[in-house]
């Protein structure tokens, strides 16, 4: 029980964690000097970006259907970790406050055997587990300094790296998909089928993270995200609880301002 309750919140300590650690970066860029009158400006604040994403989802897997497939199959948990993909565009609400939307993407396929049967001719029992998700969501992202300084009527210094915080909700789209041979517990029986579970489920999510500029309007965003949700499942996987689709989101993208 303590190992378990340990995983369920693995996750959430290390958004909190981000979340903790950034007003001391921001304390510390405020008490570095501010840009010098004569650095690159912007004739006027920037009024949104246009962002592109990649990382690394940690899948939360704790429903009884992970439970089940690792315990049977030669799956191991971390074989629903998956790179991800996805875009953003934000609006500014303020000097410090965004509103942002968002989507992405992931998917993970890993073979297997069952762990402890074979078939009549002493062969492993194969089969292909997938799983995929499409994440919509929705977020307001305050940023922890302001995003620059303004030097005249027109002109705006922009400032070298600025972190921020946010939270939001959204929906997630998945598909779980088991394919291959597989026993029938009650007659050892060996056969071939599709089992598949698909749908929406609504989500929340916390994120930290922080935007660095490279050149001109071009950003480097570095961000933090954890993501809470469950998803009822198909008469194909009757008896289980919903399915967890939680997990800690670790990306890094370019974002051009406009």
């Amino acid at each position: 029980m303590t190992v378990r309750l340990r995983l369920r919140t693995s996750g959430v300590w290390a958004a909190l964690a981000a979340l903790l650690l950034l007003p001391g970066i921001a304390s510390a860029q405020a008490a570095a000097p501010e840009p010098p009158a004569n650095a690159e400006f912007f004739l006027g604040r920037p009024h949104g970006a246009l962002a592109i994403k990649g990382g690394w989802l940690f899948a939360a897997t704790h429903s009884d259907l992970y439970d089940f497939v690792t315990r049977e199959l030669t799956l191991e948990r971390k074989a629903f970790n998956a790179p991800v993909v996805g875009g953003e565009l934000s609006f500014a609400l303020g000097s410090r406050v965004d509103v942002v939307a968002g989507i992405e993407g992931s998917r993970s396929s890993t073979g297997s055997e069952y762990r402890n049967f074979v078939d009549n001719r002493n062969a492993a029992i194969a089969q292909t587990t997938e799983k995929q998700e499409v994440g919509i969501s929705a977020s307001v992202r305050m940023a922890l300094l302001p995003r620059g300084q303004r030097v005249s009527r027109f002109a705006w210094i922009p400032r070298t790296v600025t972190p921020y915080v946010g939270a939001g909700a959204g929906g997630v789209k998945y598909e779980f998909k088991q394919y291959g041979s597989f026993v029938d517990f009650a007659t050892s029986r060996v056969f071939d089928d599709t089992f598949t579970s698909d749908g929406w489920a609504p989500s929340a999510h916390l994120l930290a993270g922080a935007d660095v500029r490279l050149y001109r309007r071009i950003y480097l965003t570095l961000e933090s995200r954890y993501t809470w949700s469950h998803a009822a499942l198909s008469s194909d996987f009757v008896g289980f609880a919903p399915l967890d689709l939680s997990g800690l989101r670790l990306s890094s993208g370019l974002q051009l301002v406009f």
